[in-house]
């Protein structure tokens, strides 16, 4: 009697834990019945079901964040540019969502980023590559707006896509490295032919300022020696006038020393020579 109550207690519970669920506020989840969808409308909370006969399968309602690989695009000047962006999505629909993907998230994913490539690829078509940066928010609207419409489908909802870069092919980024390279030399080459043309322009007034201000200044020399010397010689002749004795002795006496200067020499002059006349010349006075 006992075992008949212990085995019929443990079916009870067996049979009471296969009939309840909770679906948290991050879940969608699917009540299946012989593997065919029985209903996917369920609030957060606990849930029955019917034991052994129905299952369910739960998935993530959250938003989720996907990264897609570079691709290339081919732009309306006919540029090429590697594009990687990623997407910002959500299960909206769960029972569209499990039927167009078997509930499989890898294959949502591939399929999702097939749908975001398509739009993108159209508005890089009708675009240059600059009007395609200057304009980038009305693209990613467009983009978010084609994406989502097309992936309700997959019971999913874009929220949104973003650009990460746009880059240049590897070939082609090269030779327009080169191009601006070969750009900025010319442009400093510009800039120092310019500034070397000023530094001689400079120079050149300088040492034309230089030539002038010496030139002033040696002329302004020249006048104050020349009035200098016309002083010393105007009071110079009226001390000689004054005392012309006495400066012709002084005049003598230095005459004298310059021809005796060097003591090895000989000097044969007659003695009542003027030049001797202050050391007892015979002739009067």
């Amino acid at each position: 009697m006992k075992t008949s109550i212990l085995f019929g207690t443990l079916a009870a519970l067996l049979v009471l834990f296969n009939s309840l669920f909770i679906v948290n506020e991050a879940e969608h989840a699917i009540l299946f019945q012989f593997g065919a969808v029985k209903r996917a409308d369920f609030k957060p909370g606990l849930h029955f079901k019917a034991p052994f006969v129905q299952n369910v399968r739960k998935f993530d309602n959250r938003l989720l964040s996907v990264e897609a690989e570079p691709e290339r695009y081919l732009t309306s000047e006919r540029k090429d540019v590697l594009v990687d962006f990623y997407v910002k999505w959500r299960i909206e629909d769960v029972s569209a969502f499990y039927q167009a993907t078997t509930g499989d998230e890898q294959q949502a994913i591939q399929r999702l980023i097939a749908i975001v490539r398509e739009p993108l690829r159209q508005a890089f078509n009708e675009r240059t590559l600059q009007a395609l940066v200057a304009d980038r928010g009305t693209v990613i609207n467009q983009v978010v707006r084609n994406a989502d419409e097309a992936a309700r489908a997959l019971g999913i909802d874009v929220v949104d896509v973003r650009i990460i870069r746009i880059d240049l092919p590897e070939e082609v980024s090269e030779s327009v490295f080169r191009r601006m390279r070969a750009e900025r030399q010319q442009v400093a080459n510009d800039l120092r032919a310019t500034g070397q043309e000023a530094a001689e322009t400079i120079r050149s007034d300088a040492d034309r300022q230089v030539a002038v201000i010496l030139g002033e200044a040696r002329g302004d020399a020249a006048r104050i020696r020349g009035e200098g010397e016309a002083q010393a010689a105007e009071i110079f002749n009226r001390a000689y006038a004054g005392e012309a004795a006495f400066f012709d002795f002084t005049r003598s006496l230095e005459a004298y020393r310059e021809s005796f200067r060097n003591k090895d020499g000989v000097l044969v002059m007659d003695r009542n020579s003027e030049f001797f006349r202050h050391f007892g010349s015979d002739r009067p006075r």
